[in-house]
């Protein structure tokens, strides 16, 4: 797994190129394109035919049936804002990793029962961050986290450094890769 996810939406397939040039020249080989466009499958799918390097994965998948779309286009793991259990089985069939949002410890006890390890921890910011993190790695030392939403350039380092910390998401590598991409041009 890459360290930085970068929660990409895509509104035109015209987009895609642009984006994901822009996370490559930044050095980051991972995209979780978010399912909450009309053109999301398509995007994956032009992602994964013309990205071979890159991670490809589908986000804000919420239901068994947008799963099975975004592994039909080429997904490579699958994220969502909360905890599917339709969407777990589906991955689980085929083999590809799921981290749903866990932020409960109720929530992280259903994700074991179902095999997964590795949770989105989202929206960070608003569940106590990494103090709530940490708090919560004490009676779940088995798993890992990827806090998502609220994770910054003012925070990063602090989250990195907590070795309970699977990789960081968010939509701000994208802001930063296209910025540093147009300044070069």
């Amino acid at each position: 797994m890459e360290k930085f996810i970068p929660v990409v939406v895509i509104k035109e397939l015209g987009e895609t190129d642009k984006i994901l040039t822009a996370l490559k020249n930044n050095g980051i080989n991972c995209a979780e394109i978010t399912f909450r466009t009309a053109c999301a499958a398509e995007a994956i799918a032009y992602a994964a035919k013309n990205y071979p390097d890159m991670e490809i994965g589908a986000g804000t998948v919420i239901n068994a049936d947008q799963c099975r779309a975004a592994l039909a286009a080429g997904a490579t793991f699958i994220v969502s804002p909360g905890l599917s259990v339709s969407v777990a089985q589906v991955c689980k069939e085929n083999n590809v990793p799921y981290y749903p949002g866990c932020v409960t410890p109720t929530e992280i006890m259903q994700a074991l029962d179902l095999g997964i390890t590795t949770v989105k921890f989202f929206p960070a910011n608003v569940y106590g961050g990494l103090k709530a993190l940490k708090a919560l790695s004490a009676p779940f030392p088995q798993v890992k986290f990827i806090p998502t939403g609220g994770v910054d350039r003012g925070n990063i380092d602090e989250f990195l450094a907590f070795d309970k910390i699977a990789a960081i998401g968010g939509s701000f590598f994208v802001k930063e890769s296209l910025d540093k991409m147009e300044a070069q041009q």
